[in-house]
Protein backbone atom coordinates (compact mmCIF):
# COMPACT_ATOMS: atom_id res chain seq x y z
CA UNK A 1 0.00 0.00 0.00
CA UNK A 2 1.51 3.63 -0.46
CA UNK A 3 2.56 5.79 2.20
CA UNK A 4 2.97 9.33 1.76
CA UNK A 5 6.49 9.53 1.07
CA UNK A 6 6.02 6.81 -1.79
CA UNK A 7 3.49 9.07 -3.17
CA UNK A 8 5.98 11.85 -2.68
CA UNK A 9 9.07 10.22 -4.53
CA UNK A 10 7.04 9.79 -8.02
CA UNK A 11 9.44 12.12 -8.99
CA UNK A 12 11.87 14.33 -7.19
CA UNK A 13 12.67 18.20 -7.68
CA UNK A 14 16.21 19.45 -7.45
CA UNK A 15 17.25 20.63 -4.32
CA UNK A 16 16.26 24.21 -3.02
CA UNK A 17 18.60 27.31 -3.78
CA UNK A 18 18.93 31.01 -2.79
CA UNK A 19 15.76 32.01 -4.01
CA UNK A 20 13.98 29.67 -1.36
CA UNK A 21 16.16 30.54 0.85
CA UNK A 22 15.67 34.32 0.87
CA UNK A 23 11.97 34.07 0.10
CA UNK A 24 10.86 31.87 3.24
CA UNK A 25 12.95 34.15 5.53
CA UNK A 26 11.62 37.06 3.99
CA UNK A 27 7.99 35.95 4.90
CA UNK A 28 8.97 35.00 8.13
CA UNK A 29 10.56 38.33 9.32
CA UNK A 30 6.98 39.65 7.77
CA UNK A 31 5.14 37.82 10.76
CA UNK A 32 8.34 38.27 13.62
CA UNK A 33 8.83 42.14 13.17
CA UNK A 34 4.99 42.15 13.43
CA UNK A 35 4.70 39.67 16.48
CA UNK A 36 1.60 38.51 14.28
CA UNK A 37 0.68 34.07 14.04
CA UNK A 38 0.76 32.79 10.37
CA UNK A 39 -2.75 31.37 11.40
CA UNK A 40 -6.15 33.03 11.15
CA UNK A 41 -7.18 33.97 15.01
CA UNK A 42 -10.27 36.77 15.54
CA UNK A 43 -10.39 37.52 11.89
CA UNK A 44 -10.99 34.24 11.31
CA UNK A 45 -13.66 33.32 13.94
CA UNK A 46 -15.41 36.46 12.89
CA UNK A 47 -15.43 34.94 8.86
CA UNK A 48 -16.13 31.24 9.64
CA UNK A 49 -19.43 32.82 11.73
CA UNK A 50 -20.46 35.02 8.95
CA UNK A 51 -20.58 32.05 6.55
CA UNK A 52 -21.69 29.89 8.76
CA UNK A 53 -25.18 31.92 9.10
CA UNK A 54 -24.64 32.31 6.01
CA UNK A 55 -25.21 28.75 4.89
CA UNK A 56 -27.76 28.17 7.28
CA UNK A 57 -29.79 30.79 6.79
CA UNK A 58 -29.90 29.74 2.81
CA UNK A 59 -31.36 26.85 3.92
CA UNK A 60 -33.21 27.08 6.68
CA UNK A 61 -35.42 29.54 4.50
CA UNK A 62 -35.37 27.14 1.89
CA UNK A 63 -36.45 25.02 3.38
CA UNK A 64 -39.21 26.56 5.29
CA UNK A 65 -40.14 29.64 4.00
CA UNK A 66 -39.78 29.61 -0.17
CA UNK A 67 -42.71 28.73 -1.60
CA UNK A 68 -42.54 30.18 -4.90
CA UNK A 69 -40.03 28.84 -7.68
CA UNK A 70 -38.31 32.49 -8.17
CA UNK A 71 -37.60 32.33 -4.24
CA UNK A 72 -36.27 28.46 -4.32
CA UNK A 73 -33.97 29.63 -7.21
CA UNK A 74 -32.60 32.67 -5.58
CA UNK A 75 -32.09 30.65 -2.09
CA UNK A 76 -30.55 27.67 -3.77
CA UNK A 77 -28.08 29.81 -5.39
CA UNK A 78 -27.12 31.21 -2.34
CA UNK A 79 -27.06 28.02 -0.31
CA UNK A 80 -24.70 26.90 -3.41
CA UNK A 81 -22.50 30.12 -3.06
CA UNK A 82 -22.51 29.22 0.49
CA UNK A 83 -21.16 25.85 0.56
CA UNK A 84 -18.25 27.20 -1.91
CA UNK A 85 -17.79 29.80 0.76
CA UNK A 86 -17.42 26.67 3.43
CA UNK A 87 -14.96 25.16 0.94
CA UNK A 88 -12.96 27.99 0.04
CA UNK A 89 -12.18 29.14 3.24
CA UNK A 90 -12.81 27.07 6.48
CA UNK A 91 -12.55 23.20 5.29
CA UNK A 92 -9.37 24.50 2.98
CA UNK A 93 -7.43 26.42 5.61
CA UNK A 94 -8.78 23.52 8.05
CA UNK A 95 -6.91 20.73 5.73
CA UNK A 96 -3.53 22.28 5.35
CA UNK A 97 -3.50 23.25 8.83
CA UNK A 98 -3.47 26.72 8.50
CA UNK A 99 -6.62 27.95 10.03
CA UNK A 100 -5.51 27.57 13.40
CA UNK A 101 -2.18 26.41 15.51
CA UNK A 102 -5.00 24.12 16.95
CA UNK A 103 -4.69 20.37 15.20
CA UNK A 104 -8.30 19.65 16.61
CA UNK A 105 -9.86 23.01 15.50
CA UNK A 106 -7.77 22.81 12.39
CA UNK A 107 -9.59 19.14 12.05
CA UNK A 108 -13.33 20.64 12.84
CA UNK A 109 -12.44 22.75 9.73
CA UNK A 110 -11.40 20.51 7.47
CA UNK A 111 -14.85 18.03 8.13
CA UNK A 112 -16.82 21.03 7.00
CA UNK A 113 -16.04 18.91 3.90
CA UNK A 114 -18.03 15.89 5.00
CA UNK A 115 -20.94 17.72 6.20
CA UNK A 116 -21.41 19.24 2.73
CA UNK A 117 -21.37 16.08 1.31
CA UNK A 118 -17.38 15.33 0.59
CA UNK A 119 -14.33 13.38 1.82
CA UNK A 120 -11.93 15.33 3.74
CA UNK A 121 -10.20 12.40 4.25
CA UNK A 122 -9.98 11.91 0.73
CA UNK A 123 -9.75 15.41 -0.27
CA UNK A 124 -6.34 15.77 1.83
CA UNK A 125 -4.61 12.81 -0.47
CA UNK A 126 -5.32 14.54 -3.64
CA UNK A 127 -5.59 17.88 -2.96
CA UNK A 128 -2.45 18.16 -0.53
CA UNK A 129 -0.48 15.73 -1.20
CA UNK A 130 -0.65 15.02 -4.82
CA UNK A 131 -1.91 18.39 -5.95
CA UNK A 132 0.40 20.14 -4.25
CA UNK A 133 3.86 17.81 -4.56
CA UNK A 134 3.04 17.70 -8.51
CA UNK A 135 0.87 20.53 -9.70
CA UNK A 136 0.31 20.47 -13.18
CA UNK A 137 3.08 17.59 -13.50
CA UNK A 138 1.59 15.83 -16.35
CA UNK A 139 0.35 12.46 -15.67
CA UNK A 140 0.46 13.04 -12.12
CA UNK A 141 -1.69 15.67 -11.07
CA UNK A 142 -5.11 14.12 -10.35
CA UNK A 143 -6.84 17.88 -10.86
CA UNK A 144 -5.70 17.91 -14.36
CA UNK A 145 -7.97 14.84 -14.61
CA UNK A 146 -12.12 15.76 -15.36
CA UNK A 147 -13.08 12.72 -17.54
CA UNK A 148 -12.73 11.31 -21.09
CA UNK A 149 -14.96 14.60 -21.94
CA UNK A 150 -12.42 16.70 -20.90
CA UNK A 151 -8.45 17.98 -22.05
CA UNK A 152 -7.23 20.36 -19.62
CA UNK A 153 -3.08 19.43 -20.73
CA UNK A 154 -0.97 18.49 -23.31
CA UNK A 155 -0.04 14.96 -22.32
CA UNK A 156 -3.55 13.89 -22.49
CA UNK A 157 -5.00 12.21 -25.60
CA UNK A 158 -7.16 14.54 -27.64
CA UNK A 159 -10.26 13.25 -29.02
CA UNK A 160 -13.03 15.01 -31.57
CA UNK A 161 -15.03 15.84 -29.15
CA UNK A 162 -12.76 18.07 -27.40
CA UNK A 163 -12.99 20.36 -30.11
CA UNK A 164 -15.64 21.78 -28.39
CA UNK A 165 -15.13 21.50 -24.57
CA UNK A 166 -14.53 25.33 -24.43
CA UNK A 167 -18.38 25.36 -25.23
CA UNK A 168 -19.63 22.04 -22.91
CA UNK A 169 -17.44 21.86 -20.19
CA UNK A 170 -18.80 24.54 -17.97
CA UNK A 171 -21.81 21.84 -17.75
CA UNK A 172 -19.28 19.34 -16.83
CA UNK A 173 -18.20 21.64 -13.77
CA UNK A 174 -21.66 21.77 -12.73
CA UNK A 175 -22.40 18.26 -12.35
CA UNK A 176 -19.15 17.27 -10.29
CA UNK A 177 -20.60 17.78 -6.81
CA UNK A 178 -23.23 15.37 -7.70
CA UNK A 179 -20.58 12.81 -8.99
CA UNK A 180 -18.05 13.13 -5.21
CA UNK A 181 -21.46 12.99 -3.45
CA UNK A 182 -23.25 10.15 -5.46
CA UNK A 183 -20.37 8.02 -6.78
CA UNK A 184 -16.75 9.19 -7.17
CA UNK A 185 -16.10 9.01 -3.11
CA UNK A 186 -17.44 5.64 -2.52
CA UNK A 187 -15.30 4.15 -6.22
CA UNK A 188 -12.12 5.77 -4.02
CA UNK A 189 -12.78 4.19 -1.33
CA UNK A 190 -13.40 0.72 -2.67
CA UNK A 191 -10.44 0.89 -4.96
CA UNK A 192 -8.69 2.46 -2.65
CA UNK A 193 -7.21 4.87 -5.22
CA UNK A 194 -7.21 8.28 -6.35
CA UNK A 195 -6.94 8.04 -9.77
CA UNK A 196 -3.98 6.39 -10.74
CA UNK A 197 -2.52 6.79 -6.92
CA UNK A 198 -2.98 3.65 -4.56
CA UNK A 199 -3.77 5.62 -0.92
CA UNK A 200 -4.62 4.06 2.13
CA UNK A 201 -8.28 3.55 2.89
CA UNK A 202 -9.59 4.82 5.99
CA UNK A 203 -9.87 3.23 8.86
CA UNK A 204 -11.30 3.65 12.55
CA UNK A 205 -12.51 7.72 13.45
CA UNK A 206 -11.70 8.41 9.50
CA UNK A 207 -13.82 5.72 8.24
CA UNK A 208 -16.78 6.42 10.46
CA UNK A 209 -16.59 10.50 9.42
CA UNK A 210 -16.81 9.01 5.88
CA UNK A 211 -19.93 7.23 6.52
CA UNK A 212 -21.39 9.13 9.16
CA UNK A 213 -20.40 12.76 6.84
CA UNK A 214 -22.67 11.33 4.00
CA UNK A 215 -25.27 9.72 6.08
CA UNK A 216 -26.06 13.11 7.51
CA UNK A 217 -25.31 14.86 4.08
CA UNK A 218 -28.28 12.97 2.84
CA UNK A 219 -30.65 13.58 5.49
CA UNK A 220 -29.93 17.45 5.60
CA UNK A 221 -29.84 17.90 1.71
CA UNK A 222 -32.26 15.26 0.89
CA UNK A 223 -34.30 13.13 3.22
CA UNK A 224 -35.41 16.40 5.86
CA UNK A 225 -36.45 18.16 2.53
CA UNK A 226 -38.68 15.06 1.31
CA UNK A 227 -40.57 15.38 4.74
CA UNK A 228 -41.93 18.27 3.72
CA UNK A 229 -41.77 19.14 -0.39
CA UNK A 230 -42.41 17.41 -3.44
CA UNK A 231 -39.79 15.44 -5.10
CA UNK A 232 -40.59 17.63 -8.02
CA UNK A 233 -39.54 19.88 -5.85
CA UNK A 234 -36.43 18.53 -4.00
CA UNK A 235 -34.78 17.23 -6.71
CA UNK A 236 -34.16 20.52 -9.14
CA UNK A 237 -33.40 22.52 -5.88
CA UNK A 238 -30.56 19.98 -4.79
CA UNK A 239 -29.42 19.65 -8.83
CA UNK A 240 -29.57 23.99 -8.98
CA UNK A 241 -27.64 24.24 -5.71
CA UNK A 242 -24.98 21.47 -6.79
CA UNK A 243 -24.47 22.91 -10.34
CA UNK A 244 -24.06 26.15 -8.39
CA UNK A 245 -21.32 24.96 -5.94
CA UNK A 246 -19.76 23.03 -9.14
CA UNK A 247 -19.13 26.08 -11.08
CA UNK A 248 -17.92 27.76 -8.49
CA UNK A 249 -15.47 25.57 -7.27
CA UNK A 250 -14.14 24.10 -10.01
CA UNK A 251 -13.59 27.55 -12.54
CA UNK A 252 -11.79 29.39 -9.02
CA UNK A 253 -9.15 26.22 -9.27
CA UNK A 254 -8.65 26.15 -12.80
CA UNK A 255 -8.19 29.60 -13.04
CA UNK A 256 -4.66 29.39 -10.86
CA UNK A 257 -3.56 26.17 -13.11
CA UNK A 258 -5.52 25.73 -16.39
CA UNK A 259 -4.53 28.71 -18.27
CA UNK A 260 -2.39 30.33 -20.88
CA UNK A 261 0.11 31.39 -18.17
CA UNK A 262 1.14 28.46 -16.06
CA UNK A 263 3.20 25.33 -17.32
CA UNK A 264 2.30 21.83 -17.61
CA UNK A 265 6.05 20.31 -16.70
CA UNK A 266 6.44 16.81 -18.31
CA UNK A 267 7.39 14.10 -16.54
CA UNK A 268 10.55 12.86 -16.63
CA UNK A 269 12.35 10.22 -17.80
CA UNK A 270 15.04 10.53 -14.98
CA UNK A 271 12.53 11.23 -12.67
CA UNK A 272 13.99 14.59 -11.60
CA UNK A 273 12.26 17.53 -12.74
CA UNK A 274 13.48 20.84 -14.07
CA UNK A 275 13.38 23.20 -11.22
CA UNK A 276 13.42 23.22 -7.77
CA UNK A 277 10.04 22.99 -6.18
CA UNK A 278 9.38 26.78 -5.71
CA UNK A 279 9.89 28.03 -8.96
CA UNK A 280 7.89 24.97 -10.14
CA UNK A 281 5.45 26.48 -8.18
CA UNK A 282 5.70 29.68 -9.47
CA UNK A 283 5.47 28.38 -13.32
CA UNK A 284 2.38 26.33 -12.91
CA UNK A 285 0.32 28.96 -10.70
CA UNK A 286 -1.20 32.33 -11.46
CA UNK A 287 -2.87 34.84 -9.07
CA UNK A 288 -5.87 36.48 -10.45
CA UNK A 289 -8.05 39.63 -8.84
CA UNK A 290 -5.39 40.51 -5.92
CA UNK A 291 -6.93 43.92 -5.70
CA UNK A 292 -10.56 42.39 -5.83
CA UNK A 293 -11.21 42.30 -1.55
CA UNK A 294 -15.12 41.24 -2.27
CA UNK A 295 -12.83 38.27 -4.51
CA UNK A 296 -10.24 37.47 -1.97
CA UNK A 297 -13.06 37.07 1.26
CA UNK A 298 -15.07 35.23 -0.22
CA UNK A 299 -12.59 33.28 -2.44
CA UNK A 300 -10.59 32.37 1.05
CA UNK A 301 -7.45 33.96 -0.44
CA UNK A 302 -7.42 31.44 -3.23
CA UNK A 303 -6.96 34.43 -6.39
CA UNK A 304 -3.08 34.64 -4.49
CA UNK A 305 -2.75 30.84 -5.95
CA UNK A 306 0.98 31.64 -5.71
CA UNK A 307 1.34 32.84 -2.43
CA UNK A 308 -0.90 29.42 -1.35
CA UNK A 309 1.22 26.66 -3.13
CA UNK A 310 4.18 28.70 -1.78
CA UNK A 311 3.11 28.69 1.62
CA UNK A 312 0.36 26.64 2.26
CA UNK A 313 0.64 26.23 6.54
CA UNK A 314 0.01 30.04 6.25
CA UNK A 315 -3.87 31.30 6.61
CA UNK A 316 -5.26 32.61 3.30
CA UNK A 317 -6.49 35.89 5.38
CA UNK A 318 -2.30 36.94 5.49
CA UNK A 319 -1.68 36.30 1.77
CA UNK A 320 -2.91 39.47 0.34
CA UNK A 321 0.13 41.24 2.45
CA UNK A 322 2.76 38.28 2.10
CA UNK A 323 2.13 38.51 -2.09
CA UNK A 324 4.33 41.97 -2.56
CA UNK A 325 7.43 39.77 -0.83
CA UNK A 326 6.85 37.50 -2.90
CA UNK A 327 6.57 39.60 -6.74
CA UNK A 328 9.70 41.61 -5.30
CA UNK A 329 12.08 38.44 -4.53
CA UNK A 330 10.91 36.77 -8.25
CA UNK A 331 11.90 40.15 -9.45
CA UNK A 332 15.09 40.14 -8.06
CA UNK A 333 16.13 36.99 -8.85
CA UNK A 334 14.43 37.17 -12.56
CA UNK A 335 12.04 34.46 -11.58
CA UNK A 336 8.45 35.49 -13.22
CA UNK A 337 5.64 36.12 -11.38
CA UNK A 338 2.31 35.48 -13.15
CA UNK A 339 -1.26 37.49 -12.29
CA UNK A 340 -3.73 38.09 -14.29
CA UNK A 341 -5.36 41.38 -13.16
CA UNK A 342 -8.60 40.93 -13.10
CA UNK A 343 -11.34 37.62 -12.66
CA UNK A 344 -12.38 37.75 -16.29
CA UNK A 345 -8.18 38.10 -17.14
CA UNK A 346 -8.19 34.65 -15.90
CA UNK A 347 -11.39 33.49 -17.27
CA UNK A 348 -10.56 34.63 -20.56
CA UNK A 349 -7.29 32.74 -20.40
CA UNK A 350 -8.76 28.79 -19.13
CA UNK A 351 -11.04 29.51 -22.11
CA UNK A 352 -8.25 30.31 -24.54
CA UNK A 353 -6.64 27.14 -22.66
CA UNK A 354 -9.22 25.26 -23.39
CA UNK A 355 -10.09 26.10 -27.29
CA UNK A 356 -6.53 25.49 -27.51
CA UNK A 357 -6.26 21.91 -26.12
CA UNK A 358 -9.46 21.28 -28.32
CA UNK A 359 -7.36 21.65 -31.17
CA UNK A 360 -5.50 19.19 -33.03
CA UNK A 361 -1.63 20.10 -32.37
CA UNK A 362 0.28 21.47 -34.85
CA UNK A 363 3.51 19.43 -36.61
Amino acid sequence: MSTTSELRGLVKYPAGNEFRRVLRQRVAEYFENRGISTHGGPRMWIKTATIIVWFLASYLLLLLWATTPLQAVLLSVSLGLSIAGIGFNLQHDGSHGSYSSKRWLNKIMATFLDLTGGSSYLWKWQHNVIHHTYTNVEGIDEDLKVGALGRLAPDQKRLAVHRFQHIYIWFLYAFLPLKWWFLDDYVSLGQGRLGDHKVPRPRGVELFLFFFGKFQFYAWALVLPLFLHSWTVVVPVLVLTSFVTGVTLAVVFQLAHCLEEADFPARPANGELELPFDESQLATTVDFARNNPLATWFLGGLNFQVEHHLFPKICHIHYSAIAPIVEKTCAEFGIPYRNNVTFFDALRSHARWLYRMGRAEPA
